[in-house]
């Protein structure tokens, strides 16, 4: 067990960067190549500006996702994301307003994100780890 905790100390953290980051860096990917349909649905769900909004939302996307990547500044970079995550979260996520047909889809939405929440509040917490750009400096 000893052997399995030392590996996971050093690729788990890794690997668990890199499974946090792609969901961010395919997010802001999306929004870049389809700006007009997220901009109408920020407007649907009341986003006023959602033209101008946007753009650091994909900022925070991208360079959060990448940051966490490489595990350069990964706290700051979890921290903006947590920023982001959490009323992005309830207000496109709020399964309890959706109807019968969307509730589900809505409800598994909210919960997957409240699991990468916690992922981010593992990395503002602990660090990039070892296999990153910060090394293990705190």
């Amino acid at each position: 067990m000893a052997t399995w905790c030392k590996l996971s100390q050093t690729w788990g953290v890794l690997l668990g960067r890199i499974c946090l980051a792609t969901i961010f860096l395919q997010s802001g990917y999306d929004k870049v190549f389809n700006f007009g349909r997220t901009v109408k649905l920020m407007a649907a769900k009341g986003i006023p500006i959602p033209e101008i909004l946007l753009v650091p939302v994909i900022t925070i996307l991208l360079a959060g996702g990448v940051m966490l990547l490489i595990g350069w500044k990964a706290r700051w970079a979890a921290l903006a994301l947590i920023v982001f995550l959490i009323p992005a979260t309830l207000v496109f996520h709020n399964y309890w307003t959706y109807p019968d047909a969307q509730f589900v889809n809505q409800f598994h939405h909210f919960f997957k994100n409240l699991a990468i929440l916690g992922g981010l509040l593992l990395v503002l917490g602990m660090g990039s780890g070892g296999m990153s750009l910060d090394g293990n400096r705190h």
